[in-house]
């Protein structure tokens, strides 16, 4: 079974010397074992071990069906939902569809334009998001296990009002998908009144590693792209990440790297990409490691970049700033499109020495010349091959992140799927607002702020 995403390690070894490596191995190889014994810490939510081989087929064409029909009623998509809710899917459709999606003529999209809201509270972006919308016809897809989280619900009760003003309550619930808990919660609830067609989040798979769920299959069925090869490739990694020994597996190597790098002083992680269809990507990257290592005082602080973009704002600090960090490239080999440098008459640029060379070729360069710049530096570079930006490949490298995540977590000594911190913000927020029951948290919160 070819696999189309692979690591390299070499450059990494100027801060993880072979003994390091070595002395990790076994700690993996144990993380490995726990992970698939379910025998550690948030056992419960590792249903997406099996997610690849395991999932709904009913559900499955159902998501497809749904997808038709936005596809065939409606000019717009809101995707509602925030984090693992959103990221995953945007990831995806960034990823895999036209680069300016929205903004292309539907004769070349084909399918719905895609706008994700219930992501943040600026009232700003909700108005020009109506604005955009104008009178067109639309559908929602709300995603929220629970149905109370605030930002979504916030942008659901704003987005359903507009929605039945325009076509009424019962063709409005037509249009309304919702994505949420399969027995209980609000959302829930409301879709069983007003009869939404509903999809699951299953209760085994938190939210950051539901991207090959309903909550990211629907909106990216709907732009178009092919779920089944997505699904295909998480298939194809998941056979490999399982079977496949230490000494034949780049996934939990790197684990290992990440691991020997972060126990030799680097605590931070970038994670560099040269195709902007990736930048959403790394936003899912993000989430999905600083949320599952993040506690207890201790992980790997995930951070990313846009190259060669930010190597002209952060490439400096990179290289010679304060070494506390490590690159992870990933490298696309085979791009989708292409396009040739001319030549000019007159060399006014100086760049006639680039006639006939494509601008992947240079692309490349730019990336191999700052690989070894920064290596050169003392900052040691993870590189991730991917064979091009397509489905299989995509659903390979979501796999794996999430493979390499679960084990990394379990070196760590916690419990990679809880995100006990993330509730510290909503309480203190519920009490600002005057939510019902934090009134002494309330008065508590004013007297500090007013200090």
């Amino acid at each position: 079974m070819a696999q189309r995403i692979s690591f390299d390690f070499r450059n990494a070894k100027i801060k993880a010397s072979d003994a390091d490596i070595e002395a990790m191995k076994p700690r993996v190889v144990a993380a490995k074992e726990t992970l698939l014994g379910r025998t550690g810490e948030g056992n419960a939510f590792l249903g997406w071990i099996d997610l690849p081989v395991n999932y709904d087929k009913e559900e499955f064409a159902r998501i497809k069906a749904a997808a038709a029909k936005i596809q065939s009623d409606s000019d717009v998509l809101l995707v509602i939902g925030i984090g693992g809710s959103y990221l995953g899917a945007r990831a995806a459709i960034e990823a895999l569809r036209h680069s300016f999606y929205n903004a292309v003529d539907r004769s070349v999209r084909k399918t719905p334009e895609i706008y994700f809201c219930g992501n943040n509270l600026s009232s700003t972006y909700v108005k020009h998001l109506i604005q955009v919308i104008g009178d067109r016809d639309f559908s929602i897809n709300v995603i929220s296990k629970s149905g109370t989280t605030t930002e979504c619900s916030v942008a659901f009760r704003l987005f359903k009002e507009i929605m039945e003003k325009k076509y009424g309550k019962e063709e409005a619930a037509k249009r309304i998908y919702a994505t949420t808990d399969k027995e209980k919660g609000a959302l829930k609830t409301l879709s069983n009144e007003e009869g939404y067609e509903s999809f699951i989040v299953p209760d085994d798979i938190g939210g950051r590693y539901s991207v090959l769920t309903a909550v990211g299959l629907l909106p990216i069925a709907v732009s178009g792209a092919d779920i089944d090869k997505l699904m295909q490739g998480a298939q194809n990694a998941r056979q490999y990440c399982i079977e496949n020994d230490i000494e034949n597996n780049d996934v939990m190597m790197y684990a290992v790297v990440r691991n020997v790098l972060r126990e030799n002083g680097l605590g931070m992680e970038i994670l560099a990409n040269y195709e902007p269809a990736l930048h959403y990507v790394s936003e899912w990257w993000k989430q999905l490691y600083g949320e599952s290592e993040g506690k207890e005082d201790k992980g790997i602080f995930p951070t990313a970049v846009d190259f060669t973009t930010d190597l002209h704002s952060l490439g400096q600090f990179i290289q010679q700033g304060t070494k506390n960090h490590f690159e992870t490239v990933i490298n696309v080999l085979n791009p989708r499109e292409e396009v040739i440098i001319g030549t000019e008459p007159v060399d006014l640029d100086g760049l006639n020495y680039l006639s006939g060379k494509t601008l992947d070729f240079i692309n490349k360069c730019a990336m191999n010349g700052t690989i070894l710049a920064h290596v050169d530096g003392g900052v040691p570079n993870i590189r991730i091959d991917m064979d091009t930006i397509d489905e299989l490949s995509l659903g390979e490298l979501f796999y794996k992140f999430e493979f390499a995540c679960g084990m990394s977590g379990y070196v760590l000594g916690i419990n990679p799927f809880n995100q006990p911190g993330v509730e510290s913000y909503k309480k203190n927020m519920f009490a600002l607002l005057g939510k019902p029951g934090y009134e002494e948290k309330t008065a508590e919160l004013l007297a500090r702020l007013e200090q």
